[in-house]
């Protein structure tokens, strides 16, 4: 009966964050697609400015040009499938099936955001570094988020010992990954601030239906040693 109330309570509190970062990502989109003046301006001072910045700097560019390739969506993806090669090797199957249905549903759901929305990329006049196809949502904050978020969820109960560590890394690489997005001038901030929030809301949908759907591992602690 415990088990059953501590697996409510995680299905109750995935549910409450899915839906407390929709609403803010769904917004934003409104406003984007609605061209709204406030939000235009903020993203255009922000890209100027950080353009202007860029400019002067760059040696930091070629730092954010790098971080952006080593934590590219590929290299996640990758990342993802050897955690689900791992999980299946101990037998931890409902786990392994979440991630790679996460993994899977976030890129999907950018993708077809990119598409929905059509916004295009800041247009700058000496751009520092180019990105092809849409804006809206950043495809690197979002999937940095996910597989963060993911990677957090499945790592925490095996290495417990790590746990500061692996908070930081969950909040320092998304983080730092949408900063230097921004900073490139190939995204805009609001795609940006709204791929984090859809990254985390996409793990905390999976996770209320994996919660739902699979109580007897003991929902996202699974019993898998090293």
């Amino acid at each position: 009966m415990r088990t059953e109330q501590t697996i409510g309570v995680r299905v109750a509190v995935a549910a409450a964050g899915t839906v407390v970062r929709l609403i803010p990502a769904a917004l934003i989109g409104v406003l984007i697609v609605g061209n709204v003046g406030w939000l235009h301006r903020f993203d255009l001072h922000v890209t100027a400015s950080g353009h202007t910045w860029a400019i002067g700097h760059p040696g930091w560019v070629r730092f954010m040009e790098v971080w952006s390739l080593v934590f590219d969506p590929t290299s996640w993806r990758v990342a993802a499938l050897g955690l689900v090669i791992w999980l299946a090797r101990r037998r931890a199957w409902p786990l392994a099936l979440w991630v790679a249905v996460t993994m899977t549903a976030g890129g999907v759901l950018g993708a077809l955001l990119k598409l929905l929305v059509g916004r295009h990329r800041p247009d700058l006049l000496d751009p520092v570094a180019r990105a092809s196809g849409y804006s809206f949502p950043s495809g690197h904050a979002l999937n940095n988020a996910l597989a963060a978020s993911v990677f957090l969820l499945v790592l925490l109960p095996v290495l417990p010992r790590h746990r500061l560590l692996l908070w930081i890394a969950a909040v320092v690489i998304p983080l730092v990954t949408g900063l230097t997005r921004i900073g490139l001038g190939v995204h805009w901030t609001s795609d940006v601030v709204a791929g984090w929030l859809l990254g985390v809301a996409v793990t905390a949908a999976t996770a209320t239906a994996f919660l739902r759907w699979a109580p007897a591992t003991g929902g996202l602690e699974p019993s898998v040693k090293g």
